[in-house]
Protein backbone atom coordinates (compact mmCIF):
# COMPACT_ATOMS: atom_id res chain seq x y z
CA UNK A 1 0.00 0.00 0.00
CA UNK A 2 2.82 2.43 0.86
CA UNK A 3 4.26 2.00 -2.65
CA UNK A 4 1.01 2.87 -4.46
CA UNK A 5 1.16 6.12 -6.35
CA UNK A 6 -1.86 8.24 -7.17
CA UNK A 7 -1.96 9.19 -10.86
CA UNK A 8 -2.53 12.86 -11.62
CA UNK A 9 -5.63 14.11 -13.40
CA UNK A 10 -9.30 14.76 -12.84
CA UNK A 11 -11.90 12.67 -11.04
CA UNK A 12 -13.68 10.28 -13.44
CA UNK A 13 -15.69 8.03 -11.15
CA UNK A 14 -18.02 6.85 -13.92
CA UNK A 15 -15.03 5.62 -15.93
CA UNK A 16 -13.68 3.85 -12.84
CA UNK A 17 -17.00 2.08 -12.26
CA UNK A 18 -17.10 0.90 -15.87
CA UNK A 19 -13.53 -0.34 -15.50
CA UNK A 20 -14.26 -2.58 -12.53
CA UNK A 21 -17.45 -3.84 -14.18
CA UNK A 22 -15.62 -4.91 -17.34
CA UNK A 23 -12.30 -5.96 -15.80
CA UNK A 24 -12.64 -6.95 -12.14
CA UNK A 25 -15.93 -8.84 -11.90
CA UNK A 26 -14.85 -11.49 -14.40
CA UNK A 27 -14.10 -15.25 -14.09
CA UNK A 28 -10.59 -14.78 -15.53
CA UNK A 29 -9.59 -12.74 -12.46
CA UNK A 30 -11.19 -15.08 -9.92
CA UNK A 31 -14.85 -13.98 -9.91
CA UNK A 32 -17.15 -16.91 -9.08
CA UNK A 33 -20.67 -16.88 -10.51
CA UNK A 34 -22.18 -18.03 -7.20
CA UNK A 35 -20.47 -15.43 -5.00
CA UNK A 36 -21.96 -12.26 -3.56
CA UNK A 37 -20.59 -9.29 -5.52
CA UNK A 38 -19.67 -6.09 -3.65
CA UNK A 39 -17.92 -2.92 -4.82
CA UNK A 40 -16.72 -0.29 -2.34
CA UNK A 41 -15.96 3.12 -3.85
CA UNK A 42 -13.81 5.60 -1.94
CA UNK A 43 -13.49 9.10 -3.43
CA UNK A 44 -12.43 12.52 -2.21
CA UNK A 45 -13.93 14.62 -4.99
CA UNK A 46 -16.84 15.24 -7.33
CA UNK A 47 -16.76 13.26 -10.54
CA UNK A 48 -16.61 15.19 -13.80
CA UNK A 49 -18.18 12.38 -15.83
CA UNK A 50 -21.55 10.59 -15.73
CA UNK A 51 -21.85 8.24 -12.75
CA UNK A 52 -25.55 7.36 -12.95
CA UNK A 53 -25.49 4.96 -15.90
CA UNK A 54 -22.20 3.38 -14.86
CA UNK A 55 -23.41 2.69 -11.32
CA UNK A 56 -26.77 1.43 -12.59
CA UNK A 57 -25.04 -1.04 -14.90
CA UNK A 58 -23.11 -2.35 -11.89
CA UNK A 59 -26.26 -2.77 -9.84
CA UNK A 60 -28.17 -4.32 -12.76
CA UNK A 61 -25.61 -7.13 -12.87
CA UNK A 62 -26.17 -7.90 -9.18
CA UNK A 63 -23.24 -5.96 -7.75
CA UNK A 64 -23.90 -4.24 -4.43
CA UNK A 65 -22.25 -0.81 -4.30
CA UNK A 66 -21.03 1.07 -1.22
CA UNK A 67 -19.93 4.71 -1.66
CA UNK A 68 -17.56 6.40 0.81
CA UNK A 69 -16.92 10.11 0.37
CA UNK A 70 -13.98 11.92 1.95
CA UNK A 71 -13.40 15.67 2.17
CA UNK A 72 -14.74 17.37 -0.97
CA UNK A 73 -16.83 14.45 -2.20
CA UNK A 74 -20.47 15.26 -3.01
CA UNK A 75 -23.04 13.28 -1.04
CA UNK A 76 -25.73 13.71 -3.70
CA UNK A 77 -23.47 11.99 -6.23
CA UNK A 78 -22.66 9.19 -3.79
CA UNK A 79 -26.38 8.58 -3.26
CA UNK A 80 -26.80 8.03 -7.00
CA UNK A 81 -23.91 5.57 -7.07
CA UNK A 82 -24.81 3.52 -3.99
CA UNK A 83 -27.24 0.62 -3.65
CA UNK A 84 -30.42 0.77 -1.58
CA UNK A 85 -31.01 1.32 1.27
CA UNK A 86 -28.94 4.48 1.00
CA UNK A 87 -28.46 4.83 4.77
CA UNK A 88 -26.49 1.56 4.82
CA UNK A 89 -24.45 2.19 1.69
CA UNK A 90 -23.27 5.83 1.85
CA UNK A 91 -20.65 7.23 4.23
CA UNK A 92 -19.38 10.84 4.39
CA UNK A 93 -16.07 11.49 6.16
CA UNK A 94 -14.04 14.62 6.76
CA UNK A 95 -10.64 12.95 6.41
CA UNK A 96 -9.14 9.61 5.35
CA UNK A 97 -8.10 8.92 8.94
CA UNK A 98 -11.80 8.68 9.78
CA UNK A 99 -12.03 5.45 7.78
CA UNK A 100 -11.01 3.64 10.95
CA UNK A 101 -14.18 4.93 12.63
CA UNK A 102 -16.55 3.24 10.19
CA UNK A 103 -14.89 -0.18 9.93
CA UNK A 104 -17.20 -1.86 12.46
CA UNK A 105 -20.38 -0.40 11.00
CA UNK A 106 -19.31 -1.15 7.44
CA UNK A 107 -18.41 -4.72 8.38
CA UNK A 108 -21.82 -5.28 9.99
CA UNK A 109 -23.63 -3.91 6.92
CA UNK A 110 -21.54 -6.06 4.60
CA UNK A 111 -22.23 -9.21 6.62
CA UNK A 112 -25.94 -8.48 6.92
CA UNK A 113 -26.32 -7.80 3.21
CA UNK A 114 -24.43 -10.95 2.31
CA UNK A 115 -26.67 -13.05 4.55
CA UNK A 116 -29.85 -11.40 3.26
CA UNK A 117 -28.75 -11.85 -0.36
CA UNK A 118 -29.29 -15.59 -0.23
CA UNK A 119 -31.99 -15.37 -2.87
CA UNK A 120 -34.01 -18.50 -3.34
CA UNK A 121 -35.60 -17.75 -6.74
CA UNK A 122 -34.56 -15.94 -9.89
CA UNK A 123 -35.68 -15.39 -13.49
CA UNK A 124 -32.98 -15.94 -16.10
CA UNK A 125 -32.61 -15.32 -19.85
CA UNK A 126 -35.46 -12.82 -19.86
CA UNK A 127 -35.59 -9.34 -21.39
CA UNK A 128 -36.13 -7.60 -18.03
CA UNK A 129 -35.57 -8.30 -14.34
CA UNK A 130 -39.21 -9.46 -14.17
CA UNK A 131 -39.14 -12.11 -16.90
CA UNK A 132 -37.29 -15.31 -17.64
CA UNK A 133 -37.00 -19.00 -16.90
CA UNK A 134 -37.72 -19.68 -13.24
CA UNK A 135 -34.88 -21.17 -11.23
CA UNK A 136 -34.96 -22.24 -7.58
CA UNK A 137 -31.91 -22.55 -5.34
CA UNK A 138 -32.25 -26.03 -3.90
CA UNK A 139 -28.91 -26.07 -2.07
CA UNK A 140 -27.79 -22.91 -0.26
CA UNK A 141 -24.45 -24.45 0.68
CA UNK A 142 -23.09 -25.06 -2.82
CA UNK A 143 -25.34 -22.47 -4.54
CA UNK A 144 -27.07 -25.05 -6.78
CA UNK A 145 -29.94 -23.83 -8.96
CA UNK A 146 -32.59 -25.74 -10.89
CA UNK A 147 -35.42 -25.00 -13.28
CA UNK A 148 -38.94 -26.06 -12.26
CA UNK A 149 -41.28 -28.36 -14.19
CA UNK A 150 -44.29 -26.45 -15.47
CA UNK A 151 -46.53 -29.32 -14.29
CA UNK A 152 -45.42 -28.55 -10.71
CA UNK A 153 -46.24 -24.83 -10.86
CA UNK A 154 -49.49 -22.85 -11.14
CA UNK A 155 -50.86 -19.30 -11.07
CA UNK A 156 -50.79 -18.97 -7.28
CA UNK A 157 -47.16 -20.09 -7.25
CA UNK A 158 -46.44 -17.47 -9.91
CA UNK A 159 -48.05 -14.74 -7.80
CA UNK A 160 -45.71 -15.56 -4.91
CA UNK A 161 -42.62 -15.51 -7.15
CA UNK A 162 -43.51 -12.17 -8.75
CA UNK A 163 -44.11 -10.62 -5.34
CA UNK A 164 -40.89 -12.09 -3.95
CA UNK A 165 -38.96 -10.49 -6.81
CA UNK A 166 -40.69 -7.11 -6.19
CA UNK A 167 -42.35 -7.28 -9.60
CA UNK A 168 -46.00 -6.78 -10.56
CA UNK A 169 -48.62 -9.49 -11.07
CA UNK A 170 -47.83 -12.48 -13.32
CA UNK A 171 -48.91 -11.86 -16.91
CA UNK A 172 -47.50 -14.88 -18.80
CA UNK A 173 -46.93 -18.37 -17.40
CA UNK A 174 -45.81 -20.88 -19.98
CA UNK A 175 -43.15 -23.55 -20.38
CA UNK A 176 -40.19 -23.38 -22.77
CA UNK A 177 -40.34 -19.59 -23.19
CA UNK A 178 -36.76 -18.85 -22.22
CA UNK A 179 -34.84 -21.98 -23.13
CA UNK A 180 -32.99 -24.44 -20.92
CA UNK A 181 -29.78 -26.40 -21.10
CA UNK A 182 -31.03 -29.55 -19.40
CA UNK A 183 -34.11 -31.07 -17.82
CA UNK A 184 -35.15 -29.46 -14.49
CA UNK A 185 -33.75 -31.05 -11.35
CA UNK A 186 -36.38 -29.63 -8.97
CA UNK A 187 -39.25 -32.11 -9.12
CA UNK A 188 -41.48 -31.39 -6.13
CA UNK A 189 -44.81 -29.72 -6.80
CA UNK A 190 -45.25 -26.29 -5.18
CA UNK A 191 -48.53 -25.76 -3.31
CA UNK A 192 -48.72 -22.02 -2.64
CA UNK A 193 -51.80 -20.25 -1.35
CA UNK A 194 -50.73 -16.98 -2.96
CA UNK A 195 -50.11 -15.13 0.32
CA UNK A 196 -46.62 -16.45 1.13
CA UNK A 197 -43.68 -14.03 1.12
CA UNK A 198 -41.32 -16.49 -0.61
CA UNK A 199 -41.73 -19.49 -2.88
CA UNK A 200 -39.77 -21.77 -0.54
CA UNK A 201 -42.23 -20.88 2.24
CA UNK A 202 -44.96 -22.65 0.27
CA UNK A 203 -46.00 -26.22 0.89
CA UNK A 204 -44.57 -28.91 -1.37
CA UNK A 205 -45.68 -32.37 -2.41
CA UNK A 206 -44.31 -35.32 -0.45
CA UNK A 207 -43.23 -37.33 -3.48
CA UNK A 208 -40.78 -36.44 -6.23
CA UNK A 209 -41.74 -36.42 -9.88
CA UNK A 210 -39.90 -39.27 -11.59
CA UNK A 211 -39.23 -37.44 -14.86
CA UNK A 212 -39.39 -33.96 -16.30
CA UNK A 213 -38.55 -33.56 -19.97
CA UNK A 214 -36.39 -30.80 -21.43
CA UNK A 215 -38.50 -27.97 -22.79
CA UNK A 216 -40.95 -28.21 -19.88
CA UNK A 217 -39.33 -25.67 -17.54
CA UNK A 218 -41.47 -22.83 -16.20
CA UNK A 219 -41.18 -19.56 -18.10
CA UNK A 220 -42.63 -16.59 -16.23
CA UNK A 221 -43.26 -12.95 -17.09
CA UNK A 222 -44.33 -10.62 -14.30
CA UNK A 223 -45.64 -7.16 -15.10
CA UNK A 224 -43.40 -4.22 -14.34
CA UNK A 225 -44.12 -2.82 -10.84
CA UNK A 226 -45.63 0.48 -11.96
CA UNK A 227 -49.03 1.96 -11.10
CA UNK A 228 -51.05 5.18 -11.14
CA UNK A 229 -53.11 5.90 -8.02
CA UNK A 230 -55.74 8.46 -7.05
CA UNK A 231 -56.86 9.29 -10.59
CA UNK A 232 -60.20 8.97 -12.40
CA UNK A 233 -59.07 5.71 -14.05
CA UNK A 234 -56.25 3.22 -13.79
CA UNK A 235 -54.45 5.19 -16.51
CA UNK A 236 -54.32 8.48 -14.58
CA UNK A 237 -52.98 9.59 -11.22
CA UNK A 238 -49.85 9.70 -9.10
CA UNK A 239 -47.05 7.59 -10.56
CA UNK A 240 -45.69 4.95 -8.18
CA UNK A 241 -42.91 2.39 -8.71
CA UNK A 242 -42.03 -0.61 -6.57
CA UNK A 243 -38.52 -1.66 -5.57
CA UNK A 244 -39.13 -3.71 -2.42
CA UNK A 245 -41.87 -1.16 -1.60
CA UNK A 246 -44.21 1.19 -3.45
CA UNK A 247 -43.13 4.84 -3.56
CA UNK A 248 -44.15 7.86 -5.66
CA UNK A 249 -41.74 9.20 -8.26
CA UNK A 250 -39.90 12.48 -7.77
CA UNK A 251 -40.70 15.27 -10.22
CA UNK A 252 -37.32 15.80 -11.89
CA UNK A 253 -37.76 17.41 -15.30
CA UNK A 254 -39.64 14.50 -16.82
CA UNK A 255 -40.82 14.79 -20.43
CA UNK A 256 -43.38 12.79 -22.36
CA UNK A 257 -40.58 10.46 -23.49
CA UNK A 258 -40.08 9.20 -19.93
CA UNK A 259 -43.83 9.19 -19.32
CA UNK A 260 -44.32 6.98 -22.40
CA UNK A 261 -42.32 4.22 -20.71
CA UNK A 262 -44.66 4.22 -17.69
CA UNK A 263 -47.79 4.22 -19.88
CA UNK A 264 -46.37 1.32 -21.88
CA UNK A 265 -45.67 -0.71 -18.73
CA UNK A 266 -49.26 -0.12 -17.64
CA UNK A 267 -50.68 -1.09 -21.06
CA UNK A 268 -52.32 2.32 -21.04
CA UNK A 269 -51.46 3.52 -24.52
CA UNK A 270 -49.40 6.67 -25.01
CA UNK A 271 -48.55 9.50 -22.63
CA UNK A 272 -50.98 12.43 -22.89
CA UNK A 273 -49.65 14.76 -20.20
CA UNK A 274 -47.40 14.94 -17.21
CA UNK A 275 -47.72 17.18 -14.18
CA UNK A 276 -46.66 17.50 -10.60
CA UNK A 277 -48.22 17.48 -7.16
CA UNK A 278 -46.71 19.23 -4.15
CA UNK A 279 -46.91 17.79 -0.66
CA UNK A 280 -46.49 19.87 2.46
CA UNK A 281 -43.98 17.34 3.83
CA UNK A 282 -41.12 15.63 2.07
CA UNK A 283 -41.55 11.89 1.65
CA UNK A 284 -39.43 8.98 0.49
CA UNK A 285 -39.63 8.76 -3.28
CA UNK A 286 -37.89 7.14 -6.22
CA UNK A 287 -35.74 9.36 -8.38
CA UNK A 288 -35.93 8.03 -11.94
CA UNK A 289 -32.95 8.93 -14.11
CA UNK A 290 -34.23 10.10 -17.49
CA UNK A 291 -31.04 9.12 -19.34
CA UNK A 292 -31.41 5.59 -17.98
CA UNK A 293 -35.04 5.33 -19.16
CA UNK A 294 -34.16 6.70 -22.59
CA UNK A 295 -31.47 4.01 -22.86
CA UNK A 296 -34.21 1.37 -22.72
CA UNK A 297 -34.07 0.30 -19.06
CA UNK A 298 -37.25 -0.36 -17.07
CA UNK A 299 -38.39 2.32 -14.61
CA UNK A 300 -37.50 0.34 -11.50
CA UNK A 301 -34.04 -0.39 -12.91
CA UNK A 302 -33.48 3.38 -13.15
CA UNK A 303 -34.79 4.18 -9.65
CA UNK A 304 -32.74 5.44 -6.72
CA UNK A 305 -33.90 6.41 -3.22
CA UNK A 306 -34.48 10.10 -2.64
CA UNK A 307 -36.81 12.48 -0.80
CA UNK A 308 -38.95 15.23 -2.27
CA UNK A 309 -42.17 17.17 -1.76
CA UNK A 310 -42.88 17.29 -5.52
CA UNK A 311 -44.07 14.09 -7.22
CA UNK A 312 -45.15 13.09 -10.71
CA UNK A 313 -48.77 13.03 -11.87
CA UNK A 314 -49.38 11.24 -15.16
CA UNK A 315 -52.17 10.80 -17.70
CA UNK A 316 -52.02 8.07 -20.33
CA UNK A 317 -54.36 7.79 -23.32
CA UNK A 318 -55.82 4.53 -22.03
CA UNK A 319 -58.21 2.35 -24.02
CA UNK A 320 -61.29 4.58 -24.22
CA UNK A 321 -62.32 8.18 -24.73
CA UNK A 322 -63.03 8.58 -21.01
CA UNK A 323 -59.36 7.94 -20.27
CA UNK A 324 -58.27 11.14 -22.02
CA UNK A 325 -60.59 13.41 -20.03
CA UNK A 326 -58.54 15.05 -17.34
CA UNK A 327 -58.44 17.98 -14.98
CA UNK A 328 -56.27 20.73 -16.48
CA UNK A 329 -55.64 22.10 -12.98
CA UNK A 330 -53.63 18.98 -12.23
CA UNK A 331 -52.13 17.82 -15.49
CA UNK A 332 -49.81 20.20 -17.31
CA UNK A 333 -49.25 19.23 -20.97
CA UNK A 334 -45.60 19.42 -22.02
CA UNK A 335 -44.04 19.47 -25.47
CA UNK A 336 -42.10 16.39 -26.48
Amino acid sequence: MAKLQQPKGGTNTGKALYHILHNNFKPNVGMRADSHKVAILITDGESSDNVSLASQHLKDTGIEVYAIGVGNAKEAQLRVIASDPIKNHVYMLSHFSSLLNIINNLTINLCNSTNSSLDSVRLVNGTTMCSGRLEVKFNQFNQSWSSVCEADFDQQDAEVVCSELSCGAPSVLQGALYGEVEAPIWTKEFQCGGHESALLDCGRSDSNRSTCSPGKAVGLTCSEPVRLVGGASRCAGTLEVKRTKWRPVQDSDWTLKEAAAACGDLDCGSAVSIGRRNNSLEESVWWIRSDCVQSGYALRECASSSSSSSIVELLCSGKSVSDIIYDSNIFLPLAQ
